[in-house]
């Protein structure tokens, strides 16, 4: 008989240890093993990606010995199960099934020889594989999805070897039959991220923000992985607060400015506009990859931001170009809890992440959406009508749509599934177990009657390390990758928002009415300063937009430090407006109960201020101020004449007040005592009575002395 077939159906393997008389090909029923087994193997490449009709299937990857004795004679082997599953709850249930269940035969034939041998694989050694499975060893053909995976089995140092796995690694892999027939699927790439300030309005912990910008971290390996899909279409969700951190990150990270952002005769009225038409501190990156030597920030910490920032946005705008984006309200705002404590919040911050996407000027279209999926009725009822919501199929039934309409809304629902991964041991949401659990959901759907379509939004957290493969196994004569607003055009099924599961651990995590409180007031402070101020009209926006990040779904599991950094910066704001101050003499005395006195307006800013002067007083003491603004230079002071008048005697307290030109009070004050000496006229009758007795009794002593010198005469 001829060695030639048993030899092509030989499994290659690169750098493992190989016995050098192989066991039992076939697998018996696996003995329970530790959770820990000594040997990790990991399925990097795979392909096809699904079972071919001819031709072999080559699995790569790794294994490892994790355990802290050395292992010898290791021999890895392909397994596939018999017998097929057929829709997405046997998926969701296979995904949990033990590591050390049997679940099919492995895949081979004795092994006199192999291409490479290894003695041992010490504790902490990794090695890789490469097999080759023929078609024809493979003894399957019912559509479905079959389970597909690596055993390794090796000897201890006592000399131990059996039947059972050391180490496992498993995938879904779908045979599906020919046909015409396609499933729609949306891959929805996320860019989103907590975004904290310093109390200047910098950007907040620069270091971690270089890590995941660099390569290897979490926003760049998203980006990667998207630009890998090359003309293939994906859809991303953006929070455009995102690309504006790492825009300021590129810029040197500088803290609010209180700069001229408009001419002296720019015509600013000191009001803070409209926030959806503020422009986001953003800075295209330059052509060449980075600014110039002279440009770069002083700060290690941020040049090193800087320079992953500047790489990442170019990379992200090679992502973007073509694909659809859909923006998420900015700073990617908490809406379930906007919708109780503040909806004002929500539609400001939809509004301003409304147009094209700075500072690339490509268009964008709106959604609604959080990192968990789930969006309670509330939040839904506050969306606009015409802008999709993104949610879960876990907030439905067993039998969840792909699209559903409920009371004017459109709700596409991600499969929750397909964005878990693969079933483990090995990494579940490494990219070739998500690819194939993917690739699995559309199968089982392609057999279902509808052909619903496959949405699946991958996980906020996710940092593929690899891109390889990833899109090219998707290209299937039967899976047909679009977008997410394409894959929306079908008719959705009717659902009731009432009946949509939003759980109770959700509602939990909502943030409070203290963070929007917290947010409101950071705004409110903005829109002082910038009506403060007379020559800008972007700071308050600036500031609007720090707050939204205040209020983000990001920090749901640290409401606190959300809170903090409103907190700290609206106290450095109105430090900022306490620096304009007023003020009033010690005292003023009214002699004719009416009167003028001076007060004085002093400004501590270095840039020029418009403020307003107030009045409290004492009935009935009247103060009248001014009634237009003030404009006061940089760094300078004038004096302010204000009119008083009293109808009655006494002293009255006076409390000056500075505040802005919508009349927001900027928090400096000064207290003057006011002194009326006016009296009635009964007083000056007596007066002038008196007077004029004292003169009459004056002048009849006079007359009396004059004609009595004249008789003595």
């Amino acid at each position: 008989m001829s060695l030639l077939p048993a030899l092509v159906a030989v499994a290659t393997l690169a750098a493992v240890f190989v016995a050098p008389v192989a066991p039992s090909t076939a697998a018996t029923p696996a003995r329970p093993r530790a959770a820990d087994a000594p040997l990790a193997v990991t399925i990097d490449s795979l392909m096809p990606s699904t079972i071919p009709k001819k031709g072999p299937i080559r699995i790569s990857g790794s294994v490892t010995n994790v355990d802290d004795q050395t292992w010898t004679t290791i021999n890895l082997y392909a397994f596939i199960s018999s017998t097929p599953m057929t829709t997405a709850p046997e998926l969701a249930a296979a995904a949990r099934v033990p590591a050390d269940q049997f679940l099919g035969e492995r895949i081979g034939v004795q092994v006199a020889k192999a291409t490479k041998r290894f003695d041992e694989l010490a504790p902490g050694q990794t090695a890789q594989y490469t097999l080759r499975v023929p078609r024809s060893e493979i003894d399957v053909d019912a559509p479905g999805v079959y389970w597909f995976g690596v055993h390794a089995l090796g000897a201890s140092e006592d000399g131990n070897r059996d039947d059972v796995a050391d180490g496992r690694a498993r995938t879904f892999l779908p045979l599906v039959a020919k046909t015409r027939k396609s499933v729609d699927t949306a891959l929805v790439l996320p860019v989103r991220r907590e975004i904290f300030h310093t109390d200047d309005g910098s950007v907040a912990k620069v270091p971690t923000w270089t890590q995941t910008l660099s390569p290897g971290g979490r926003l760049r390996s998203m980006v990667d992985f998207g630009a890998s899909a090359g003309s293939r279409p994906i859809t991303w969700l953006v929070d455009p607060a995102v690309p504006d951190a790492v825009a300021r990150l590129v810029a040197g990270n500088p803290p609010r400015s209180l700069e001229p952002t408009v001419s002296d005769n720019g015509g600013t009225d000191g009001d803070t506009g409209d926030a959806s038409e503020s422009p986001s501190p953003s800075v295209e990156p330059s052509p060449d990859g980075g600014d110039d030597e002279a440009d770069a920030p002083s700060d290690p910490e941020v040049a090193a931001a800087a320079e992953a920032g500047t790489s990442w946005l170019q990379r992200l705008h090679e992502a973007l170009e073509g694909n659809q984006i859909l923006t998420l309200p900015y700073g990617d705002v908490d809406v379930a809890a906007a919708a109780e404590f503040d909806p004002e919040v929500y539609q400001e911050a939809r509004k301003r992440s409304n147009g094209d996407l700075a500072p690339w000027g490509l268009p964008t279209s709106p959604v609604v959406s959080s990192p968990s999926g789930f969006i309670d009725q509330a939040g839904i009822e506050a969306t606009e009508t015409g802008t999709p919501v993104l949610v879960t199929d876990r907030m439905f039934g067993p039998h969840a749509p792909a699209v559903a309409r409920a009371d004017g809304h459109t709700l596409a629902v991600s499969s929750s599934g397909a964005a878990s991964g693969g079933p483990g041991p090995d990494n579940p949401l490494a990219p070739v177990a998500l690819r194939q659990r993917i690739i699995s959901e559309a199968a089982v759907r392609l057999m279902t009657p509808g052909r619903k379509p496959l949405i699946v939004t991958f996980p906020t957290t996710w940092s593929p390390d690899s891109t390889s493969g990833f899109f090219e196994g998707l290209d299937l004569d039967w899976l047909h990758l679009t977008t997410l607003t394409d894959a929306m055009q079908r008719e959705g099924s009717p659902v009731s928002l009432e009946d949509l599961d939003y759980p109770a651990h959700q509602d939990k995590l909502e943030l409070d009415a203290s963070n929007f409180a917290a947010a409101d007031n950071l705004v409110r402070a903005g829109d002082t300063l910038q009506n403060l101020l007379t020559q800008n009209d972007e700071v308050g926006s600036e500031v609007r937009d720090e707050a939204f990040s205040d209020t983000s779904y990001s920090n749901r599991l640290r409401p606190e430090a959300a809170r903090a950094s409103a907190d700290s910066s609206r106290t450095w704001i109105d430090n900022r407006l306490r620096s304009v101050r007023i003020d009033a003499p010690k005292a003023v005395i009214l002699s004719g109960g009416s009167g003028r006195f001076a007060a004085t307006i002093t400004n501590g800013l270095d840039q020029p201020v418009t403020v307003k002067i107030t009045a409290l007083t004492e009935p009935p003491l009247k103060v009248a101020v001014p009634a237009e603004s003030v404009d006061i230079g940089a760094g300078s002071r004038t004096t302010v004449l204000l009119n008083a008048s009293s109808s009655a005697l006494g002293i009255r307290n006076v409390t000056l007040a500075l505040t802005d030109v919508k009349d927001a009070p900027l928090g400096s004050s000064d207290d003057l005592p006011i002194r009326s000496n006016q009296v009635s006229n009964v007083i000056w009758l007596i007066l002038g009575t008196g007077v004029a007795l004292l003169f009459g009794a004056i002048f009849v002593r006079l007359f009396r002395r004059l004609r009595a010198a004249a008789r003595s005469a």
